[in-house]
């Protein structure tokens, strides 16, 4: 089977089941990013999921930095 996406193989095939579960997509300004959920309750951005390349270049979206939904 080839399986053609932009996805990393680390996500599509996680290394365990732990590590996925803690990710989520969700929209930040408009910008869907995939998240993990931290201790301080506040969302890490591990990536960004636009296809539009402005959302690459928004300071708050940049990955491994922290954002709040509330």
């Amino acid at each position: 089977m080839i399986l053609y996406t932009m996805m990393p193989h680390e996500q599509v095939f996680p290394p365990s089941e732990e590590g996925a579960v803690n990710q989520v997509m969700i929209s930040y300004n408009g910008i869907p990013i995939m998240a993990e959920w931290t201790e301080n309750h506040e969302y890490r951005v591990v990536r960004v999921m636009s296809t539009d390349p402005n959302h690459y270049m928004e300071p708050s979206c940049l990955p491994g930095s922290t954002i709040s939904l509330s």
